[in-house]
């Protein structure tokens, strides 16, 4: 009972335990690959600001899978990610779509600005 009330308050426990077992597996990687995925996933934090969990914990599970496949062929980080770094995480996280924060604030706007709108119409 107190689990549930917990995750009423904090969210999914077994989310969180994916998020960590996610981590854990990027850290445990050799140095080029453990570095790159840290700072991917630093990254993703920033500029995905995805608020779905589910979401968040399977981009973490696809980005542990390529960044451990990688490690075991070999593949230079440059293979991965290309020239431009900011660019393969942007178009990483854009590919998993979820709910994001700025989701909200856009509609969060557009909400009052269509009521600013009303609101003049009736002066």
């Amino acid at each position: 009972m107190a689990a549930k009330w917990i995750e009423a308050l904090t969210g999914s426990l077994e989310q969180k335990k994916q998020y960590k077992q996610n981590v854990a597996r990027i850290e445990s990687l050799p140095a080029p690959y453990a570095n790159s995925g840290k700072a991917l996933q630093r990254y993703f934090m920033y500029q995905g600001g995805i608020t779905d969990s589910d979401t968040l914990c399977t981009m973490l599970s696809d980005l542990a899978d390529l960044l451990e496949a990688a490690a075991a062929d070999n593949t230079p980080i440059r293979d991965i990610v290309g020239d431009d770094p900011v660019e393969f995480a942007e178009e990483f996280t854009q590919a998993y779509g979820g709910q994001r924060w700025i989701d909200k604030e856009r509609a969060r706007l557009t909400k009052s600005i269509d009521e600013a709108a009303d609101e003049t119409k009736k002066e």
